[in-house]
């Protein structure tokens, strides 16, 4: 063809953005999402995928490209493979962890393929996303803007040194990456991000943000030795030391020194050290301010060069005279506020206080349920499979003064507010709870917190309903965090629950993947257990049941049932009875349904508990977005979803994945269409049973009947992970028989 005519998007990419590392909170899915959208001729995506999540998470994107690594690869290593698999001129660097913004990799790539030859780094614009909040700027529109678009060297741009020290807000060029990797390839991250302005001929600006860093919660993070943090004086020191050997000319070494002592100087004032190891911090960091301090160098004005000054006499008590004397204010204003506070609680304090300085029992555990409601789900699951494997601890059931008659015979329980209940959480060794314990309750370091949940989630939960206030109303999620920080364990249903829960609930809480012990049931009762709960539930031989288990609505007050119940039980026919059950949230309410029951094709069970009972009776369930699903889907029975209000519970809520496509049955979107579903037989054709499947195998992962067991010997006995039964595999299981069978056994 004419060379005009010849396509000029051929040859290697201008921009690769590198991804790297495994999939954090499971935050890698929806940034990919909206990269991959981006990737174009001029731009790739290479994403090197650290284990099994992160390589789900990658798969099937179009315009990716996935290096899959092992578990356990470092996050240096999956940058070096991903760069080595990269083919673009210039490398863009992201952590699986962060974001780009949309249109980012276009202007990014734009920019770099404007600059000229000698230019090894583009530093960009970015922003910063916590639970709390979303896009707030950084620091470093200033330093970017005052460059604009001239491409210098460090020596004639020196601030850029007070940028943030990531790796993601500079875009290298390859073969400088390449030629350098001693210095840019390392494990430490920060090192790499001032090494390679140091490092560089010439450095580019771009007052654009091109990368959004999330900053995960310090208490979701791992702990490390206090001791650590004297790195941080070891790569500063190594980095004035490269600018040296390198004949750097004064203005970036000020610079950089500046930067040394300005973290120093914020480590010794606010980070929580013991002080043995801050006094050693002090001295490290006097010695190095003193050694390092340029020719001729000014110390600022003000507290900042007083701070200064004392630092490079090694003055640590006077240091701490001068913090302590500009912190008393706050101080005692704080304690003026918490002496108030301290007066309205003082009896039921002292009280508390006094029996938290006793042991712990090693034999006592506190089992709780739905706001201490009574003996349910999964502590009660947990607590019967204690009392055949661990008959040695005694269990204890927090439940309201209202809910006491309510009880089993003989069930040791203790009410919320009166002194047992005080004493009992105090010493008690564990503490097992299917929602969170009060603020009030201390976390002992030696006693064990387990949080069982109630559910798999579809809704959005924790930290991933702060954008939906309606679902949130309130919800102080600081106080929540604090909650969270007292578990120990978290137990899990399927691996989607685990990364919901790790993501919605940040903390350093150990992951359980045991299955839900409140669906062992389902793999243990008999035929006779059925038949024995359908004549408790008055269903008649021979009829079919259907569960009908709508969830909560935020939007709504109160619930009515958002179908024609009447119509539906006649339409359905004299063969079929319909148990219905309103959500728990409206327990306390007039039951609408009461004018139905006379008919007997209609039993209101919104009060009977277990609810695993009414799944082993009912033929088949219908349900709207309910996490009955998850667990109903075990007994690999039909399930129907009514999805009136899809679009609204979506958008109020929010929701983790699309119900409508990944339903596990049918889905009817009026009442209409939910008739017809029964009444031409497709609640139970092979489609639905189809779509059962791949939704079992997705959220019915762990659920084998064993649960319970393996919660017992981790948790309460000790046993190691190894020597747990294994879960079972899915097609190895054999469910609880359908009332049908139960009939003929």
């Amino acid at each position: 063809m004419p060379e005009e005519q010849q396509d000029t998007t051929a040859g290697p990419p201008v921009l690769s953005v590198v991804v790297y590392g495994r999939d954090v909170q499971g935050h890698l899915a929806a940034g990919l999402d909206a990269l991959a959208a981006q990737a174009s001729p001029g731009v790739e995506v290479i994403v090197a995928a650290v284990g099994a999540s992160a390589r789900a998470a990658a798969s099937d994107r179009p315009g990716v490209t996935v290096v899959p690594l092992p578990e356990g690869t470092a996050d240096a290593a999956a940058r070096v493979a991903g760069g080595e698999r990269a083919g673009g001129r210039w490398l863009h660097f992201v952590h699986s962890k962060d974001t780009v913004p949309t249109g980012a990799p276009r202007t990014v790539g734009d920019r770099v393929a404007d600059l000229g030859e000698g230019v090894d780094v583009l530093v960009v614009d970015h922003v910063r996303s916590t639970w709390r909040h979303q896009g707030m700027p950084s620091p470093d529109s200033k330093h970017l803007a005052r460059q604009g678009r001239r491409d210098l060297p460090l020596a004639d741009c020196p601030d850029l040194l007070r940028v943030t020290p990531l790796l993601g807000n500079r875009v290298l060029r390859a073969d400088f990456w390449r030629e350098h990797a001693e210095h840019l390839a390392g494990d430490d991250e920060t090192y790499a991000a001032y090494a390679a302005l140091l490092l560089a001929d010439r450095i580019a600006a771009l007052d654009q943000v091109a990368l959004n860093v999330r900053e995960l919660r310090t208490e979701s993070l791992p702990t490390g030795r206090p001791e650590e943090r004297f790195g941080v004086i070891d790569r500063h020191e190594s980095l004035l030391t490269l600018a040296a050997n390198l004949g750097l000319p004064p203005a970036p070494r000020t610079a950089l020194y500046d930067v040394m002592v300005g973290d120093c100087l914020r480590i010794i004032a606010r980070e929580k050290l013991p002080d043995a190891v801050r006094k050693e911090f002090f001295h490290r960091a006097s010695r190095a301010a003193v050694a390092w301090r340029p020719e001729g160098y000014q110390r600022p004005g003000g507290l900042e060069g007083v701070r200064r000054r004392i630092l490079e006499e090694d003055a640590y008590t006077k240091y701490r005279t001068f913090q302590t004397a500009n912190q008393q204010r706050r101080k005692l204003r704080s304690a003026v506020v918490a002496r108030k506070h301290k007066v309205g609680l003082k009896v039921r304090d002292l009280r508390y206080r006094r029996d938290l300085e006793r042991p712990v029992d090693p034999g006592l555990a506190v089992f709780t349920a739905y706001w201490d409601r009574g003996v349910a789900c999964n502590p009660a699951a947990i607590a019967a499979k204690l009392a055949e494997l661990a008959p040695h601890i005694h269990p204890v059931w927090v439940v309201t003064a209202a809910n006491v008659p309510l009880l089993p015979p003989g069930t040791d329980h203790i009410v919320p507010g009166t002194p047992r209940y005080w004493e009992v959480m105090a010493r008690a060794k564990y503490l097992v709870n299917n929602v969170n314990f009060p603020n009030a309750i201390v976390k002992r370091p030696d006693a064990i917190h387990v949080q069982t949940h109630h559910g798999t989630p579809l809704k959005r939960m924790g930290l991933d309903q702060l954008d939906y206030p309606a679902a949130s109303k309130g919800l102080n999620f600081h106080s929540l965090l604090s909650r969270v920080d007292k578990w120990t364990y978290s137990v899990s249903a399927n691996s989607h629950s685990t990364r919901m829960w790790e993501r919605a609930y940040p903390s350093r809480y150990e992951s359980l993947d045991y299955g839900y012990p409140r669906n062992d049931v389902f793999y243990s009762a008999t035929a006779t257990d059925i038949r024995a709960i359908r004549d408790r539930l008055g269903i008649a031989p021979g009829k079919r049941a259907i569960l009908y288990a709508p969830t909560h609505r935020d939007y709504e007050a109160a619930w009515t049932p958002r179908l024609d119940l009447a119509t539906l039980a006649e339409r359905l026919g004299e063969d079929t009875v319909l148990l219905v059950r309103g959500h728990y949230f409206y327990g306390g309410a007039t039951s609408p349904l009461a004018g139905l029951r006379k008919s007997g094709r209609i039993i209101d069970v919104s009060s009977y508990d277990p609810v695993e009972d009414l799944s082993l009776a009912a033929d088949a369930l219908i349900t709207d977005y309910s996490s009955i699903m998850f667990d109903y889907a075990n007994l690999d029975r039909p399930i129907v979803i009514y999805a009136d209000d899809w679009e609204t519970y979506a958008k109020t809520r929010g929701v983790y994945f699309d119900l409508m496509t990944e339903a596990p049955g049918k889905v009817a979107r009026t009442q209409e269409e939910l008739t017809e579903i029964f009444a031409s037989g497709a609640w139970r054709d092979e489609e639905a049973a189809t779509v059962r499947k791949v939704f079992r195998e997705r959220f019915c992962e762990y659920d084998d009947g064993r649960a319970a067991e393996r919660v017992v010997r981790r948790v309460f006995l000790g046993e190691s992970e190894e020597s747990l039964p294994p879960v079972t595999p899915i097609d190895e299981r054999t469910p609880a028989p359908t009332p049908e069978e139960a009939t003929t056994r």
